[in-house]
């Protein structure tokens, strides 16, 4: 779907921009590779995902064509050093002004932003497990 939802809207603009996606762990989807040809797919296996951006941005002969994509704080203050753009999600799958093909009704709105989203799960998570400890 977060595939899909990068080509379908054009979020990296020119067709041209090179993606690279990175996912925490090992590839499941055996036909990942066959559907998103032009996304490069990398699965960080035993390293994090954290890890395995960091080294990408290290290994960059120019880190400022780079834009990464996180809400991690680490990770965008880590990319901003080395001279890379870094971007939230929301920043991220928001409509763009002068964006062929992108409209505003076409990005997917939840009512809540994302990091909101993240807030309230790390909520729940924080009460359900001291609801299950507390047994």
């Amino acid at each position: 779907m977060f595939l899909e939802l990068i080509r379908t809207k054009r979020l990296c603009g020119s067709p041209k921009n090179k993606v690279t996606v990175v996912f925490d762990g090992y590839a499941n989807i055996p036909e990942l590779k066959r559907d998103h040809s032009d996304i490069d797919v990398i699965f960080s296996r035993e390293e994090t995902a954290d890890e395995k951006i960091k080294k990408l941005i290290e290994r960059c002969d120019k880190p400022g064509n780079i834009a990464v994509v996180s809400d991690d704080k680490e990770i965008k203050f880590f990319a901003r050093a080395l001279g890379s753009r870094s971007v939230s999600v929301e920043e991220f799958i928001r409509p763009r002004e002068n964006s062929p093909g992108i409209e505003e009704k076409d990005i997917l709105k939840p009512e809540l932003t994302y990091s909101q989203i993240l807030r309230i799960n790390q909520e729940l998570k924080e009460v359900w497990l001291k609801n299950k400890y507390a047994r």
